[in-house]
């Protein structure tokens, strides 16, 4: 039987690194901060779990073991007993450890594959509006090493998201065209193990990293965002309802909160109206695409807009969602931080945005689409820019 890969093994010797560092607070009666450190466990753990639950049974009772001897130990109060626990726990998590090294090597996957399993041209668009959010919260410039390590950690939870996404999509990977047939477990370059590992790794290391270096409220929403992404759209919504990219687009909306939260450290009114532009931004920009690969999800059965309802209901829409986008780009003026020079920027963009949709619904061919498409990533990335920019002028 083959063995874990050296992502799932990098996550056992965290996890009873992190024990271990639980254990040595608790003997040193740290208090809360013994608290915070217990805690920084949990997602290399849960981690370790699932992947046991999916690819590698032997791994579910030393994992589960160590789980649930920590969660005892956190429970009980009494402290010689507290720590006798959370030493047990600790000898188990060193027997997961060993466990993981148990098995026959499995072929290593190429580092081309796993830049891949992180979708980096998704990446940077979402990596761009956490950005701007900081920007905007900062209403200046944030400090360098906040910004490097809250995009790091954003960046972990994005690529992570990515890799689970394409373990759950790789069978209709392969009927979806060259586009998708291409992906590294489509084309069967690389196990649905591996996948799966990294993308448990990275998404247990982002919320690691954010909680422990910037606040536990921007790790709450990457880790959120994340499991959004992955349980409600891509396992859920995807394959049942031609609504799927309209709900499952909150997801792709969180990276603003967590920039926001990051500088500083709560939600209040205008980090929403940053949510929200995303949110609308996304079903035109996805339905524009879906109008170009409209055969591939046919030949998927997956119920996009353009398959259930047509084309001309899918212009329809995209027009409306283009007019309340357009729309929702002026709150962060009337209600928020934001002015006259993002007020300028969005309006000028949201214009060529409304008259590309109106263009499309008014004939409605490829090309018209790819443009449309292709625009609103750039309609996305410079609003974004012109709101970090705005309080500097």
């Amino acid at each position: 039987m083959p063995r874990p890969g050296p992502w799932l093994r990098l996550t056992a010797l965290f996890a009873a690194l992190a024990v271990l560092v639980a254990v040595v607070s608790g003997a040193a009666s740290l208090g809360t901060a013994h608290r915070v450190l217990a805690a920084l466990a949990l997602p290399p753990l849960l981690a370790l779990v699932v992947s046991a639950l999916t690819f590698h049974r032997r791994l579910l009772a030393p994992s589960l073991s160590t789980l649930v001897l920590f969660g005892i130990a956190a429970l009980v109060t009494a402290p010689g007993l507290h720590l006798a626990l959370a030493a047990i726990a600790f000898a188990a998590a060193l027997v997961l450890v060993a466990v993981t090294y148990r098995g026959e090597p499995a072929p290593a996957a190429s580092w081309r594959d796993y830049v891949t399993l992180t979708k980096p041209r998704i990446m940077s668009l979402l990596l761009i509006t956490g950005l701007c959010g900081m920007f905007v919260a900062d209403r200046g410039v944030p400090s360098a090493s906040l910004i490097a390590v809250a995009m790091t950690g954003l960046a972990l939870a994005c690529g992570g998201a990515s890799a689970l996404n394409h373990v759950l999509d790789r069978d209709i990977d392969k009927l979806m065209g060259k586009r998708t047939r291409a992906r590294p477990l489509a084309a069967e370059r690389m196990p649905a193990s591996r996948a799966l590992e990294f993308g448990l790794t990275l998404s247990a290391f982002s919320f690691v990293l954010l909680a422990s270096f910037v606040n536990v409220l921007t790790a709450t929403l990457a880790l959120v965002g994340n499991l959004f992404y992955v349980l409600v759209y891509t396992r859920w919504l995807k394959r049942s309802t031609p609504q799927n990219i309209v709900i499952g687009g909150a997801a792709g909306a969180v990276p603003p909160l967590v920039g926001w939260a990051a500088v500083t450290g709560n939600l209040t009114l205008p980090a929403f109206w940053l949510f929200l532009i995303v949110f609308l931004w996304t079903p035109p920009h996805f339905w524009a695409l879906a109008l170009l690969i409209r055969r591939d999800y046919e030949a998927a059965r997956i119920p996009m807009l353009p398959v259930v309802r047509g084309e001309r209901e899918t212009t329809r829409q995209i027009l409306l969602y283009a007019a309340v986008l357009v729309a929702a780009t002026v709150l962060p003026v009337v209600w928020g931080p934001l002015g006259f020079v993002y007020l300028g920027a969005a309006l000028l963009l949201g214009g060529a945005f409304l008259w590309l949709a109106f263009a499309l619904r008014r004939e409605t061919t490829p090309r018209r689409a790819a443009v449309l498409f292709h625009f609103s990533l750039l309609y996305l990335a410079l609003l974004f820019a012109a709101m970090a920019v705005d309080p500097l002028l």
